[in-house]
């Protein structure tokens, strides 16, 4: 009963000064609406990068040449990878499933008159299965055409667009840094990953890649498949010592070469976005603060014009307790309505960037109910002062205030 009292006395209150019950509600709802959309912005980049890495490969590991180390002294180079260092890793270490030698570059490449600079990507049969790439139409070349040093080639999606201008590309000859290169096949949508594009790319044998298109004796990386199931550091600690044996790196000297797994470049990208998220939460987290101080403010004014009121409540036997859970329960109220009105601008926020722009935000219940128990304590602890300084008033200094 006590508190269907407070609710009717609070919102009548509060209805009788409209407008400046909205001014102090709207620090709350900016506030949590706010909070709401950046944690859920994050959430959301923290999703699309979890489906970007997944869709790199399955258990994969990436090997890359690093820098020679002499004595401490680190060289510039980056030759250190050797396609004999692939073949000792997977004859080695029985959990790699398998791998494909990687190539990297770009090159001119001419079908009649159209003309484009395309990344090319040297590899193995196995890179397709490797990287989860399937094929639309064609094939992929074989060991044998890449032993061969075939001058063969699968065109990604927008590359061949670009080039094709949506005829089909299969069996076409196109010139690669002027060489002539046969199309076998052609990849299926992938989609833009933001620091790579894998639908712009010509995937060619990395024979071809090393000794015909760019003169390498060098790999640009090896990307490993290991098999389901076993630890990826112990895997990573076994290919470190292949590693260590094939390029005689003693124990005290740094490693000319990196390795990294799926779920470490996974994590790593999730810790800086969540960091993201956390310090664009913070930010807008501030607002909710300054609506706290709006409420206080807001309420000081009513306990003023309210003096006498509660002098007579006083009079008719209400005591401090009485009057400071009142005042208490108003501006907690108003952070409640705020909250609420918050949590609703939030999620229609999240809804609004969603429609418009191509990203996808992820509305966490965890953190709403966060964010909207949040305005609920700002309005406690900063309506607090003011609840206390109605409650303090002299009745007799109260009834006298005009």
């Amino acid at each position: 009963m006590l508190i269907l009292t407070l609710i009717k006395v609070s919102l009548k209150s509060l209805w009788a000064n409209k407008m400046r019950s909205f001014l102090a509600t709207l620090g709350i709802i900016i506030g949590v609406g706010a909070v709401i959309a950046m944690l859920a912005l994050g959430e959301g980049a923290k999703r699309q990068i979890t489906q970007k890495v997944s869709s790199l490969g399955s258990n994969l590991m990436i090997l890359r040449p690093g820098q020679k180390g002499n004595r401490g002294v680190q060289s510039s180079t980056y030759d250190t990878l050797k396609l004999e260092d692939a073949e000792a890793i997977l004859h080695k270490v029985p959990e790699v499933l398998q791998l494909s030698p990687v190539i990297r570059g770009s090159a001119q490449v001419k079908y009649l008159n159209q003309n484009t600079r395309v990344p090319i990507t040297g590899a193995a049969v196995t890179y397709f299965s490797i990287r989860n790439f399937a094929l639309q139409h064609g094939r992929p070349f074989t060991d044998a055409e890449t032993r061969e040093q075939a001058r063969l080639a699968v065109i990604g999606s927008q590359t061949a667009d670009d080039l094709f201008k949506g005829r089909s590309p299969l069996g076409k000859v196109i010139k690669v840094n002027g060489l002539n290169f046969k199309i076998i096949g052609l990849l299926k949508v992938k989609g833009d990953e933001g620091w790579y594009n894998p639908d712009n790319q010509l995937i060619i044998p990395y024979t071809t890649a090393m000794k015909q298109l760019f003169g390498l004796d060098y790999l640009g990386g090896v990307d490993l498949q290991i098999k389901k199931g076993v630890d990826p550091e112990e895997v990573k600690k076994k290919i470190t010592a292949v590693m260590r044996h094939q390029h005689r790196i003693p124990a005290d000297m740094p490693l000319d070469f990196t390795l990294q797994s799926q779920a470490e470049v996974l994590e790593t990208l999730n810790s800086i976005t969540m960091a993201l998220t956390l310090l664009l939460g913070g930010i807008a987290s501030i607002s909710l603060l300054v609506g706290g101080i709006g409420i206080m403010n807001i309420m000081l004014v009513t306990v003023t014009e309210r003096t006498r009121e509660i002098g007579i409540r006083k009079a008719l036997g209400a005591r401090n307790r009485d009057i400071l859970r009142q005042f208490l329960f108003e501006s907690t109220l108003i952070s409640l309505i705020g909250g609420g009105i918050g949590v609703a601008l939030g999620i229609g926020i999240c809804y609004l960037i969603d429609s418009i722009f191509s990203f996808s935000t992820l509305i966490q219940p965890t953190y709403v109910a966060i964010a909207f128990s949040f305005s609920a304590a700002v309005g406690t602890f900063f309506g607090f002062y003011p609840a206390l300084r109605a409650a303090r008033q002299d009745p007799i200094e109260a009834l006298r205030y005009e």
